[in-house]
């Protein structure tokens, strides 16, 4: 039970360190809880965007008229449609179980903690059979080695992510007060529905249950919804969300939630001014972030240094702690917490390991992706923090409804905002929101890695009739030099 790389977690980060390790010739186990795969595929990312597809197609249908189709009307089947998401999940989890085997990393089924660290000697992990309560419906868990047992490794690398976290007076109880968990698979659609929190998991949330005809109010206790995203594109999205029926109360504190006699949930609500009121709804959803999984694994006996004012593991650009031997990579080590940081972020880690060449993930240009009505996605600076950290700036814009692609489709709501220095001509950020945005983020990605300038997008040929010509004419108007506007 000797291995030179020991993974606690299989998430989107762990289990991609895993493949890398075993590419690079190291002998590999994953440790895990629950299931192949993580919170992401099995609770997160996945089956969310497969929710919002049920729910954009239902939102199609009611368009039918406006493209010249008859179309009977659609309406939502929740059992099919919780279904059809699990089954993504359940595809998915078992694809991750073929790269296991494939690659052949021992799979340890069980809840770990680390004995020693690896310093001189190897390092031990401690295997116990997971104490953690079913979750419905429940999803396979991995082949491997069951329960009970010791390990050892040179290199242990935690990669347990995070759970959902809860605020004061507000306590999930799995009935009227949901987390992501059981927001994912109601068992009926109730008739309304109050969301607290409106960053990326509350804002998808209320835009699916919307569509399913669910009375939904956004609370959030900032002054504007979307407070990690661009103020202008913030407000777009507001006015995209009321206009859909969802109602919205920033600068709102949420005090404490109590059950109603009528098999609901009464919020005790104070607004900014400090006037305190009553808000009812059948369910509740908590969407107010993530907290890592660091319980259990004796960090604090074995000197692993966590971030202050969290629980997040401190870690340099390769994943290394204070601890030599231990690493962290994903949710546990800090934002964004997002999977494809986790991946990148579990590639760089092992390469380290391998010593090869140091590639650090630079935190600032990774994009970020908010699947909501309609999507918004974001890399690098906004105007407003470009500003802050002393650059003159270029700001470009280009509507949706100025695109050809995006008249035809009837999708044009939205904007393509681009970022400049003004004297080096550098792209500094790009935000968006529209159609498909998620989709376009990437070509923004790949510009901040490679140091585009306003003259790379000026003579770069975009296709014709595309979205992504917005992308374009966002970058020339950046140098007031837009065709199309």
């Amino acid at each position: 039970m000797d291995f030179d790389v020991l993974i606690i977690g299989s998430g989107p980060g762990g289990y991609v360190a895993a493949i890398r390790a075993t590419q690079l010739g190291f002998k590999t186990a994953i440790v895990e809880r629950e299931y192949l795969g993580g919170v992401c595929l099995n609770w997160g990312c996945i089956p969310s965007k497969a929710l919002l597809r049920s729910a954009e197609i239902l939102k199609h249908n009611r368009m039918a008229q406006e493209f010249g189709l008859q179309a009977a009307p659609a309406n939502p089947e929740l059992a099919r449609i919780v279904g059809r998401s699990r089954d993504v999940s359940k595809r998915l989890n078992a694809g991750v179980d073929y790269l296991m085997t494939k690659n052949n990393i021992r799979i340890i089924w069980g809840e770990a903690s680390i004995e020693r660290a690896p310093s001189d000697t190897p390092g031990e992990v401690i295997v116990r059979k997971p104490d953690i309560p079913p979750r419905q419906p429940q999803i396979q868990p991995p082949k491997g080695t069951l329960g009970d047992g010791r390990y050892t490794a040179k290199h242990i690398i935690i990669a347990t992510g995070a759970r959902p976290r809860v605020i004061p007076g507000v306590a999930p109880d799995g009935d009227r007060v949901w987390t992501y968990f059981e927001a994912m698979v109601p068992r009926a659609l109730p008739r309304s529905i109050i969301v607290i929190g409106s960053g990326a998991i509350g804002v998808e949330f209320a835009s699916f249950y919307r569509a399913l005809g669910v009375e939904v109010t956004l609370v959030e206790a900032l002054p504007r919804i979307l407070p990690m995203e661009d103020a202008e594109i913030a407000q777009i999205a507001r006015r995209s969300f009321q206009k859909d029926g969802i109602r919205i109360l920033t600068g709102t504190k949420v005090l404490e939630a109590a059950p109603t006699s009528q098999d609901g949930i009464s919020l005790t609500i104070e607004s900014a001014a400090g006037d305190r009121s009553a808000l009812q709804a059948e369910r509740l959803i908590l969407a107010v972030g993530v907290t890592p999984n660091t319980e259990g694994l004796n960090l604090e006996r074995l000197g692993v240094e966590l971030e202050r004012g969290s629980k997040h593991i401190k870690v340099d650009g390769a994943g290394r702690t204070s601890v030599p031997g231990i690493y962290a990579i994903g949710d546990v080590a800090g934002a964004p917490m997002l999977a494809h940081k986790a991946e990148h972020q579990g590639v760089a880690c092992v390469e380290a390991i391998k010593e090869m060449p140091a590639r650090s993930l630079d935190i600032a240009k990774i994009p970020s992706c908010i699947f909501c009505s309609p999507q918004i996605a974001s890399v690098g600076l906004t105007e407003e923090k470009a500003k802050a950290a002393g650059h003159d700036v270029l700001v470009g814009r280009f509507p949706f409804r100025a695109n050809g692609k995006a008249i035809a489709v009837g999708e044009t709501e939205g904007l393509v905002k681009t970022v400049f220095d003004r004297s080096t001509q550098s792209l500094l950020g790009a935000q968006l929101i529209g159609n498909e945005v998620t989709e376009l983020i990437g070509t923004f990605a790949l510009a901040l890695e490679t140091g585009a300038t306003l003259d790379s997008f000026r003579h770069t040929v975009f296709p014709h009739p595309t979205l992504s010509e917005a992308i374009f004419e966002s970058a020339l108007s950046a140098d007031m030099a837009a065709l199309h506007i």
